[in-house]
């Protein structure tokens, strides 16, 4: 009996101290609200690649400085430029970083991409299959990002391309990648599109560490920032792509969003990504009200700094390294 009374006792004492233990175990600081704040580019004439971009997108674009960078502001964010002596590495020049480009919404993608052709701009080209040809908007191609087997289906049945919408790309100063994708009613900056190994995995933690919201797995299938299964199989090569073989492997993909700016993921299967940079986009950033707390809190779980927290123009940033050495600076803004 006396043993019995005891282990009540005890069993007592545990559920009474559940809810402090609970705290502790959840204990890991909330992440205050983080803003996309800017792009950053290298680039070997600055004012004259920040006036580039006013010309395809003149509607969402104007030219400006900001702690003493030439730029360009669109909506509340800022495409910022930094004079290097040589041209920076592209996938076009060198190995493939974590950032792949950035683009723009646009209300009618193929009317742009006509005027694109008429003000001189260089497109950047897709093939259409892996015995195709060349083509500037995703809608020249069969629906449905379809595999090489697919595509030979399709012609066999006399499907035709929509020849509607879709996205297609501009190769700007310095060769920087820029999309033109159709969605919405205006035309606006909207997302920046990484690379990395494990999108899945790479959206956990953008959501965990850095407070993304609307985490979208491969499907559109929420994940989960405590879940396990981020390491999924990659899809088989489609088209349209950049390489007419072995195509582009687009599954599995998805996004994090930063106040109404995607982060889009696309998977870089067997990894070997390198860091941005140096390269065309050196690095994006993210704004927060408070560094000193933001920085503790990071370093705290284990979050590796490329950069300290130091002045920068008027006020002060860090700088941390993401999945597959994406360089992502934080930037003070009271």
């Amino acid at each position: 009996m006396r043993n019995r009374f005891l282990s009540l006792i005890f069993f007592l004492v545990a559920l009474s101290t559940l809810p402090f233990r609970l705290v502790r175990a959840q204990g890991k600081a909330a992440v205050a609200p983080m803003h996309f704040h800017h792009v950053h580019l290298n680039s070997v004439d600055p004012k004259s690649a920040a006036e580039y971009y006013l010309n395809p997108f003149p509607l969402s674009t104007t030219k400006t400085t900001f702690n003493g960078y030439e730029a360009v502001k669109t909506g509340n964010v800022y495409l910022l430029f930094t004079k290097v002596d040589t041209p920076p590495l592209t996938e076009l020049n060198g190995p493939q970083s974590s950032v792949w480009h950035f683009g723009w919404n646009t209300p009618d993608s193929r009317k742009y991409d006509e005027e694109f052709r008429a003000k001189g701009l260089k497109i950047a080209q897709m093939w259409d299959a892996a015995d195709g040809k060349l083509v500037d908007m995703s809608s020249d191609t069969l629906p449905g990002l379809p595999t090489q087997e697919q595509i030979l289906e399709m012609r066999a049945k006399g499907v035709q391309p929509s020849r509607e919408g879709g996205f297609g790309y501009l190769r700007g100063p310095d060769d920087a990648m820029i999309e033109n994708a159709q969605s919405g009613k205006v035309e606006r900056f909207n997302h920046v599109h990484m690379y990395h190994e494990h999108p899945l995995c790479a959206i956990q933690w953008y959501v965990a560490h850095l407070g993304a919201t609307n985490p979208q797995g491969s499907g559109g299938v929420p994940v989960s920032p405590n879940t396990g299964n981020c390491k999924q199989l990659y899809g088989p090569p489609t088209w349209p792509s950049f390489f007419k073989f072995p195509g582009f492997v687009r599954e599995p993909s998805g996004s994090v969003l930063f106040d109404d700016i995607n982060i889009l993921i696309r998977p870089w299967p067997g990894g070997g990504l390198v860091s941005p940079r140096g390269h065309i986009v050196d690095h994006w950033a993210l704004s927060v009200s408070d560094l000193d707390s933001t920085v503790a809190r990071l370093k705290s779980e284990g979050i590796k700094f490329l950069e300290e927290i130091h002045s920068w123009g008027n006020t002060r940033a860090a700088m941390i390294e993401g999945p597959d050495r994406v360089a992502i600076e934080i930037v003070e803004v009271k």
